[in-house]
């Protein structure tokens, strides 16, 4: 018999309370992401001009990461989940990924001009969007997909210059942005769907594999027989403590990526990559003085006025949710009132 008893709804002011606190440590953990992210950037920059073997120095950020996340596991920061066949493929796949699309992105480079690379890669918020679009069929706000446009043009006027590309380097550094957003997107599911796993466990499963597989790169493409050469003659004290501690901070630009990715959404994620870019280039003004065009800098103004405005648009949105999930509370979330 059904029951006459008044219905108390579970959702009340204080969740809403949790959604903007929730709000507020995501927008936290992506300024901690461009912290470190413009850190290493930078660091690159200044100290790794002379160690030119790119594959060598993303298995030496893997190693690092695999012996970081050693460190964590052992201190009893997180514990591992039991994979079955299926889902350790799974990893191993998004390992391949994770190496496929730098080695894309290192051939691609060689075929196009910077300025042109920069721009498609721009591109990859637009390829994330489809991607959930078609593949989970997510909708997005109009307003959304307005607020990507200046975060993208933005990109290509401040990165303005020579635009030179072979058939092949086209199709290759398109292939790069699908696959950097591809990236972005199954970090994120890993992390949130059926998997749940956290950011540390992620790394730590991923990083030996990506290891291995920097090492093969490396090989076939002549990086190791020059990095003999290269630590007989030129290697010295203060350059491998350079690169350690490069290592070092690359380990927490990823445990910081891949926690701000479980809680902001890949889409989100390229999207800062795009401001990142830009903070990198005013960066660069400051420290390094580079010289930009008036072009480049309407560029700069369009992507941060854009990545503000996606923010804002963002908010609004789940401002939005958490006032529907308040005023029309789920039957299941509701419990009788006793008599």
């Amino acid at each position: 018999m059904a029951s006459d008893q008044p219905v108390l709804p579970i959702h009340n002011a204080p969740a809403a309370d949790s959604q903007q606190d929730s709000l507020r440590v995501k927008y936290q953990w992506l300024a901690v992401y461009f912290f470190f992210n413009l850190a290493l950037t930078i660091y690159n920059k200044a100290v790794l001009g002379n160690f030119p073997f790119p594959y060598i120095l993303t298995g030496i950020h893997t190693l690092c990461g695999t012996i970081g996340c050693l460190y964590f596991y052992m201190q009893g920061a997180f514990t591992l989940t039991t994979l079955s066949d299926r889902e350790n493929i799974t990893l191993f796949l998004f390992s391949l990924l994770y190496t496929i699309n730098i080695a894309i992105s290192n051939v691609s480079l060689n075929l196009v001009t910077v300025p042109f690379h920069q721009i498609v890669r721009a591109m990859t918020p637009f390829f994330t969007v489809i991607i959930y679009v078609i593949g989970y069929r997510k909708v997005y706000s109009t307003m959304t997909y307005i607020s990507l446009i200046p975060v993208v043009a933005g990109v290509g006027f401040a990165t303005a210059g020579d635009y030179y590309f072979t058939a092949m380097g086209f199709i290759l550094t398109l292939l790069g942005a699908f696959l950097a957003a591809l990236k972005t997107v199954v970090t994120n599911r890993v992390q949130t769907g059926r998997l749940r796993l956290s950011p540390l466990e992620l790394l730590f499963r991923m990083s030996p594999l990506a290891f291995v597989q920097c090492l093969v790169y490396a090989y076939f493409t002549g990086e190791a027989a020059s990095l003999r050469d290269y630590w007989y003659n030129s290697m010295t004290t203060t350059m491998m403590i350079k690169l350690l501690l490069n290592g070092a901070i690359a380990f927490g630009l990823n445990v910081v990526s891949f926690t701000a990715n479980k809680k902001t959404g890949a889409l989100t994620m390229t999207v800062a990559a795009n401001v990142k870019q830009i903070l990198t280039i005013v960066l660069a003004i400051l420290f390094f003085h580079l010289a930009v065009t008036p072009m480049n800098a309407i560029g700069i103004i369009l992507t941060l006025v854009g990545g503000a405005w996606y923010a804002k648009v963002e908010l609004e949105n789940k401002q939005r949710n958490v006032a529907a999930a308040v005023s029309h509370p789920k039957d299941e979330g509701a419990v009788p009132l006793k008599a």
